[in-house]
């Protein structure tokens, strides 16, 4: 069996209750859909030129946004995921890879630099800043190899760190993240345009922060590196803790009139699919948007909180939905496929053990649940007895990594193609009325 390209708004059956959770994950993506939310956060034209430049899974369709809302001049450049472009007519759009970085992210780094001199005070850079944009923007910093980078880079998404750790490594490593571009647009008004898509919505975490000043030093970026097991060469390591190369910090006078404006949350997404719950007289509740930890941890978290709601004294009224948003991490012991929301719901499937009248979903905002071509997966009560008659071991899969493939056996992979937004993983537990 292969997977199903399945359509959002679609059922695969008559009153299945994975068509709701569906329409909630739908409205959670657009309602944060940068068409919507940017063009209120933009700022006046300058007396000068207006130049933009962007980075990440969403800034494609925020430079189209752009376009379709400025007044006057306008060029830039955007780099976004490959698949992820916009047909914008000033901006130019670059294509690059992500999670590893690769050479066209270098050239589009190279790029911006080189834009970028010649600005005065009159002059205006809007940044454009979502999450991917790390790896997209992926320039190494002097006397790093890019090389060197690429294999910290795969090391870090393998071992579980938590996205402000592996961003704190990326900012020390870089020419331009960590407020670095942005210096180099100095003494231009520079405005930076964020979808957020880390727990807690620090703008300065976001894509590594290219137009923001760092919070960390090359010491904690080591401190992270030494933790997680990640060998450095003895250059490298000298490299990070030499403080003349440290990062822009917030009191560097170049940055210090720099306007942060956050215009697309997980909060967003989640209260967005609480309107819907209610629509279909489904009780939400939201645990809360910034959650992190081991996907299969958070999966235990959730199977007892759903296990609490089904207790006939619980005042949790059915049908009702249990939402959380935030960023999971998967570390990654075995050889399978499988992003961290394939393996969030396998874990929840074991842990759920077939509970009757419990339905979940859970995906990345984007799209694209780790590398690969699905945006997450639906959960039944009946998946794991349907996987046992199909000769599926769920534990043996989990220990695998191997979600995707779970899944996809199942033909319960969410397909979406990308969604050019991104505030990162979407999770919902549908309780029906049983």
């Amino acid at each position: 069996m292969t997977a199903t390209h399945t359509n959002l708004a679609g059922a695969r059956a008559a009153g299945d209750p994975c068509d709701l959770l569906r329409q909630m994950f739908r409205a959670a993506v657009d309602a944060v859909d940068p068409l919507l939310v940017l063009p209120a956060h933009l700022p006046p034209p300058p007396k000068g030129r207006t130049l933009v430049f962007g980075a990440g899974k969403a800034s494609a369709r925020m430079a189209l946004a752009l376009e379709r809302h400025w007044q006057g001049g306008l060029e830039g450049l955007v780099v976004t995921r490959y698949g992820h472009g916009e047909a914008c007519g000033r901006i130019e759009i670059i294509e690059a890879g992500h999670p590893i970085p690769d050479d066209a992210g270098v050239t589009a780094a190279r790029r911006m630099l080189e834009m970028a001199r010649g600005l005065t005070a009159d002059d205006l850079v809007v940044f454009l800043i979502s999450g991917g944009g790390s790896a997209l923007l992926s320039m190494p910093a002097e006397g790093v190899e890019l090389r060197e980078k690429r294999q910290i880079n795969a090391a870090l998404l393998k071992s579980g760190a938590a996205i402000q750790e592996m961003n704190c490594v990326r900012k020390q490593l870089s020419a331009v993240k960590g407020g670095r571009l942005a210096l180099a647009c100095h003494p231009a008004r520079m405005v930076t345009l964020v979808i957020s898509d880390v727990p807690g919505d620090d703008p300065a975490v976001v894509a590594s922060g290219p137009s923001i000043a760092d919070h960390g030093t090359g010491g904690d970026a080591l401190r992270v590196l030494d933790k997680y097991g990640i060998a450095v060469s003895a250059s490298l390591r000298a490299l990070l803790l030499d403080p003349s190369r440290a990062a822009p910090t917030a009191m560097d006078p170049r940055l210090r009139d720099n306007q942060v404006s956050v215009v697309a949350t997980a909060q967003q997404a989640l209260d967005a699919a609480a309107t819907v719950a209610r629509e279909h007289g489904c009780t939400p509740l939201i645990l809360g948007d910034s959650i992190e930890g081991e996907a299969r941890d958070i999966a235990l978290m959730h199977a007892a909180i759903a296990r609490q709601v089904l207790r006939r004294d619980q005042p949790l009224p059915r049908p009702c939905v249990i939402l959380s948003g935030g960023e999971t991490t998967v570390t990654v012991r075995g050889n399978g496929r499988g992003g961290r929301n394939a393996e969030f719901l396998l874990a929840l499937a074991i842990a759920l053990d077939g509970q009757e009248s419990t339905y979940a979903i859970a995906c990345d905002t984007d799209g694209i649940d780790g590398t690969e071509d699905n945006a997450g997966a639906v959960l039944r009560p009946s998946t794991l007895a349907c996987a046992q008659a199909m000769g599926l071991d769920a534990k043996a899969s989990l220990a695998n990594n191997d979600g995707y493939g779970f899944f996809s056996r199942l033909e319960d992979l969410l397909i979406t193609g990308p969604t050019r937004t991104n505030v990162n993983d979407f999770r919902a537990i549908l309780i029906t009325a049983g």
